[in-house]
């Protein structure tokens, strides 16, 4: 079964950045792409009683504004060198983001949701960067790619895996993370923040971690006395890395490390694309 691509879309520079990135990242995959935009009608709220239905001269005017952005970006994608191993599929629809992903992440079986991020300065159409980071919050059915705003495409060469090793890792979890090392022959750096020495429940989960990368190019790195954002952002930046991965496993590592405001704070500040990892077991 082909790879299925989710490509949320406001038609922002930003939003065809990150669909860039995609079909970049997997240029020798065979994949089906769905390009979602979730349009809202005019002087209505998704919140209130008051919805817009369709007839009505709003929600029709917003949903013509939708198709037509779509069709625009289809024509900028023809643009692009044909690549037989992908195929294209559009979604607009009446919704909040977040619902509407919920929805086509249900109906089209998605593997991956790929999108854009920006920093928090940039006001410019903000509603996809707070969305974004809402959706790598939130969406527990899928991993999530947030690429930040303007940054080109490169074959990952390093992926960061930031871990406390305190669960016990699942293969099915990790699986999109060894998948993208293998594809463009990425090497895996595992980094613990060190509050305390290791347990022996800790030993035995790094001993898991590097039987499950049999294979693949890794090595194992130790910070102290350092923040963990602090820890993080320095080993990315001395190193040129190319990609942070996390787990988010039901909230626990990923709320009690990345919890308000620091997952904002990466999600919103990161210079290299950032992986959520899920598990949906």
């Amino acid at each position: 079964m082909n790879k299925r691509v989710l490509l949320p879309t406001d038609y922002s520079k930003n939003a065809l950045n990150a669909i860039r990135y995609a079909l970049s990242l997997y240029k020798n995959v065979t994949c089906d792409f769905y390009f979602l935009n979730a349009f809202q009608a005019s002087g209505y709220s998704l919140d209130s009683l008051m919805v817009a239905e369709p007839g009505e001269k709003f929600y029709e005017t917003a949903k013509r504004e939708s198709q037509k952005g779509m069709e625009r970006l289809m024509e900028v994608l023809r643009l692009h060198p044909e690549n037989e191993k992908h195929t294209f599929h559009t979604v607009c629809t009446f919704n909040s983001l977040l619902v509407a992903v919920e929805e086509v992440l249900k109906a089209k079986d998605i593997d991956i949701i790929i999108m854009g991020t920006k920093g928090i300065t940039d006001s410019s159409n903000a509603i996809l960067g707070t969305n974004t980071v809402g959706i790598m919050e939130k969406v527990t059915q899928s991993p999530v790619i947030a690429v930040p705003a303007g940054f080109s495409f490169s074959a990952p060469k390093e992926i960061v895996f930031p871990t406390d090793y305190k669960t016990v890792f699942r293969r099915k979890e990790l699986n999109y993370m060894f998948e993208i090392a293998r594809l463009h022959g990425s090497n895996i750096r595992v980094l613990h923040i060190e509050q305390t020495e290791l347990s022996t429940g800790q030993e035995n989960n790094k001993a898991l971690l590097e039987e499950m990368m049999e294979g693949i190019a890794h090595s194992f790195h130790t910070l102290t006395k350092v923040k963990v954002a602090q820890g993080i952002e320095t080993f990315i930046q001395s190193r040129g890395s190319d990609m942070i991965a996390f787990l988010n496993r039901k909230h626990r590592f990923f709320s009690s490390i990345l919890s308000n405001p620091l997952l904002k704070e990466i999600g919103y500040d990161s210079e290299i694309p950032i992986l959520v990892l899920k598990d949906n077991s």
